[in-house]
């Protein structure tokens, strides 16, 4: 089973507790499936919203093909998710909760599919990511420490 990241969302590590990661297929044009191939896509802006029992991904940008002339796209279109309905139905109780949002993590390809991985995460606060930060730190010193001895 081969693998190929095309991006990862850095930045959601570092501003949301992930509890779950879940996986998902993406329903994309073909000139998108050529630009992700390519490696261009951002995540950083981009939250998924559940609508009528489907979820659906937004703001996440996608660079139009250079060479795709005939079919011009808006980068930032609002996407379709691929969930199971069980998956729905409970990611639907997770985000009623107070907090809880659907974040992408990253697109990568499993054997020629385009996939995301969509986080179920919970926002943190200044002083979380402080914390975070500073144990970061602390794990790199000590790591550095072990390597000079």
């Amino acid at each position: 089973m081969s693998i190929k990241v095309v991006c990862q969302n850095k930045k959601a590590s570092h501003d949301y507790f992930i509890d779950e990661a879940l996986e998902a297929g993406l329903v994309l044009l073909g000139p998108e499936v050529k630009s992700l191939r390519d490696g261009r896509a951002n995540l950083v802006d981009g939250y998924a919203k559940i609508k009528n029992g489907e979820v659906f991904l937004y703001n996440m940008h996608i660079t139009p093909y250079p060479y795709a002339h005939y079919l011009n796209l808006d980068p930032k279109r609002t996407r379709k998710l691929l969930f199971h309905k069980r998956e729905i139905r409970r990611l639907i109780g997770k985000t009623k909760e107070k907090g809880y949002a659907l974040i992408p993590l990253k697109i990568y390809f499993k054997e020629s599919m385009a996939k995301i991985e969509i986080g179920l995460a919970k926002g943190k606060k200044l002083y979380d990511k402080r914390h975070a930060l500073k144990e970061k730190e602390l794990k790199r010193e000590m790591d550095q420490v072990r390597k000079r001895r």
